[in-house]
């Protein structure tokens, strides 16, 4: 086999280059997410702490709350990260009950959004593919932002097999804008910022995984999305 022209061999180096920035931008945007999204609680907790240590026994029980509060928030938040984004979320191990419970510690620290569905139903699937609990959890975040006024979010079987359906529910629901077209992977990296990276990164992993993701708005105040796997 002749050797790849020096031409040719530049062109593979460019495009392995392009693919690493790709990814590289598409890292640093959800690393900026996640850590704004913990910024908040944990800035609450380093806050209640100085709080203590200034007023001793003077600070009362509403400094307690706040910290253990906070501190829950970010537990919740980093569990449910972890769970999208980490290694261990491909786990075959790892069940809907378990989706469920992180879920529903992180909509607690909320209180305007609960959760109707049975964690031990099908859901679609006879056997659950790998990946399938770390795209759900990604889907029932998606789910979450969909709810600014809060409300209910439900998942069930979808119309077909190997589809999975999760239906967020309440006053003012809306698919934030472009949230389609990154889950379709239609927007460019550069105009990509830490509001609609997650969805794209969710679009990216459902690749992978064999899976694909679909919103909708099939009411008013309905907010459809359709996990299926291919």
């Amino acid at each position: 086999m002749p050797s790849p022209s020096p031409l040719e061999s530049n062109a593979d180096i460019k495009t392995t280059t392009e693919n690493t920035m790709l990814d590289t931008a598409v890292l640093e945007l959800l690393a900026s997410r996640i850590c704004h999204d913990l910024i908040s609680p944990v800035g609450a907790v380093h806050n209640g702490v100085e709080f203590l240590q200034e007023m001793g026994a003077d600070a009362g029980d509403e400094a307690i709350e706040l910290i253990a509060h906070s501190a829950q928030q970010a537990s919740a938040k980093l569990q449910a990260f972890r769970m999208a984004y980490g290694a261990g979320g491909r786990d075959s191990n790892i069940k809907p009950e378990d989706v469920w419970k992180i879920f529903a510690a992180l909509i607690e620290t909320d209180g305007k959004i609960t959760q109707d569905w049975d964690p031990h139903a099908p859901l679609g699937f006879d056997e659950l593919p790998q990946g399938f609990c770390k795209l759900l959890m990604g889907v029932l975040m998606l789910a979450q932002e969909s709810l600014p006024r809060g409300g209910s979010i439900a998942v069930q079987a979808g119309e077909e097999k190997n589809q999975t359906r999760i239906t967020a529910s309440g006053q003012g629901a809306n698919l934030r804008a472009q949230v389609e077209d990154a889950l379709a992977l239609n927007v460019p990296v550069e105009n990509l910022d830490p509001r609609l990276v997650h969805p794209y990164a969710q679009a990216i992993l459902a690749r992978h995984y064999n899976f694909n993701i679909q919103a909708s708005e099939p009411a008013t105040d309905t907010v459809s999305f359709l996990l299926g796997y291919t």
